[in-house]
């Protein structure tokens, strides 16, 4: 008889959860003084060498527990599939460079705002999983509806809501996907 086990089945992943709720508690317990200080990205100085690490850890820090939530389910729904397809190598990459341009983007052109969580990351997942199926010469309609339907909304709360969202960074997540995808699925047709 098989003894069953708990597997660490999709190790970003679950690391980044991991992670992100570490930032999370450590948030709370200094009163939000290191989610500033670590894992929220604003326009700073150069010379401040944390600057460098909030371009890409501002991914891991959240508002609070509902923000927290709401990511990692869709997250922890999403990347393990994606992670069994590509690769951890792969979705690591896509990871940090999604969380790195959404930070550049943050810092060049939203000077007075800072932005952390991980929602970039979660569209940007949502959107290489609809490329999933790409068929050499063929754009999948599960792309066209995610960016009509999904994207598309986003763009529309950009233009109509006022609210403490960051629709250009979903939007940005969305497309970095869709880069991410396709470059992933033409190195494997290359292979």
């Amino acid at each position: 008889m098989k003894r069953f086990h708990i597997q660490y089945n999709s190790p970003v992943i679950l690391t980044f959860a991991l992670a992100s709720l570490i930032a999370l508690i450590l948030g709370t317990v200094t009163g939000g003084a290191s989610t500033k200080l670590l894992f929220s990205v604003y326009r700073a100085p150069l010379t401040d060498p944390l600057a460098y690490v909030r371009l890409i850890g501002h991914v891991l820090g959240h508002s609070g527990y509902a923000h927290y939530i709401g990511n990692m389910l869709m997250l922890l729904v999403v990347g393990p599939p994606l992670e069994e397809k590509y690769g951890s190598r792969d979705l690591l990459v896509a990871i940090a460079a999604t969380a790195l341009v959404a930070g550049l983007v943050q810092m060049i052109f939203f000077p007075g705002s800072a932005l952390l969580g991980a929602s970039g990351i979660v569209f940007m997942l949502i959107v290489l999983s609809s490329l999933a199926g790409m068929r050499e010469g063929g754009i999948p309609l599960t792309l066209i509806l995610v960016v009509v339907l999904y994207l598309g909304q986003e763009a529309i709360n950009a233009l109509t809501l006022d609210d403490n969202v960051s629709q250009l960074t979903h939007i940005i997540g969305g497309l970095c996907g869709a880069v991410i995808g396709f470059a992933l699925e033409s190195g494997r047709r290359k292979t």
